[in-house]
């Protein structure tokens, strides 16, 4: 039987809530690009089942910022998602702030390993600074979700050197969070 996993491209591409912008990128097309292509390595693999919170770049959810958020888990929750990956840009008004962190619900749990190893996993490939796994229990889709959830934070979209790495190389950020995945579930 294949694993649900569901592939959340942080925020719409038009407002409400729309994302963080930074060095001339938008936080909604870098998590777009990426989520397309997780989802695809992930469909080639053969042990997964699919779903992209925005499967075409246009796709708007909800009519607020709470909306949104809520579309995003009702789906992954009715369609029974074994697994949520929510994937985002970090933002600081500090542009030396630089890295890669992943928010969990709490720790320790099956969120907070799957995080582990997709921190591990991106920091490996990417090469950008490990920030951890940390706690975030008033994120929403954290919060209601009823499988495993992990929000990445792929790098600082206000840095320059994250912001065009992950702008850049939306692929080698996919194949983190990818091989991540597949240690987590010790199918590597």
């Amino acid at each position: 039987m294949a694993i649900k996993i569901y592939i959340d491209q942080g925020h719409n591409p038009n407002p409400p809530n729309t994302g963080a912008e930074g060095n001339g990128y938008r936080e909604q097309d870098i998590t777009y690009e990426v989520g397309i292509r997780l989802a695809q390595l992930l469909r080639q693999n053969g042990n997964f089942e699919v779903r992209l919170s925005r499967p075409t770049r246009e796709t708007q959810l909800g009519s607020s910022n709470a909306s949104s958020l809520r579309v995003r888990v009702n789906d992954a929750n009715s369609w029974g998602a074994d697994y949520f990956i929510s994937i985002h840009t970090n933002a600081s008004t500090q542009s030396s702030a630089n890295g890669t962190e992943v928010l969990v619900y709490r720790s320790p749990s099956a969120s907070a390993s799957l995080a582990e190893d997709i921190l591990t996993s991106l920091v490996e490939i990417t090469g950008l600074a490990n920030r951890g796994v940390k706690e975030r229990p008033g994120l929403y889709v954290l919060r209601k979700t009823t499988m495993p959830a992990v929000l990445v934070e792929m790098g600082f979209i206000s840095n320059p050197r994250d912001a065009t790495l992950m702008a850049e190389n939306p692929s080698l950020f996919a194949q983190g969070i990818y091989n991540g995945i597949l240690d987590y579930l010790s199918l590597s």
